[in-house]
């Protein structure tokens, strides 16, 4: 069961939360002054949404690789060069901003 709690709260009542966390399985959005700030769940949990997004990377990788095997190397990374200057351009963290 997903559960809201508020930061104050959730640090008064952190072992609490790990144990509802790791033998129910509940999981806890903690807010700060009404914003979502972080998430606790359970270790198997965290685990396992690592799992799906490493098998949905490589599946992508996959796709993208069947994609474009026959078009030639030199292409390819014209492409990603531009892709990677575009994205470095549209995201303040890769300039060291945060």
């Amino acid at each position: 069961m997903e559960k809201q709690i508020g930061a104050f709260e959730a640090r008064r009542k952190f072992g609490q939360l790990l144990e509802e966390a790791f033998y129910n399985k509940d999981s806890f959005i903690v807010k700060r002054a009404g914003r979502p700030m972080a998430v606790i769940v359970s270790y198997d949990e965290y685990q396992q949404w690592r799992a799906l997004a490493k098998e949905q990377v490589f599946r992508m990788l996959d796709d993208v690789w069947q994609r474009n095997q026959t078009v030639p190397a030199e292409e390819l990374e014209v492409e990603v060069d531009e892709a990677m200057t575009t994205l470095r351009q549209q995201t303040p963290a890769a300039n060291g901003n945060p």
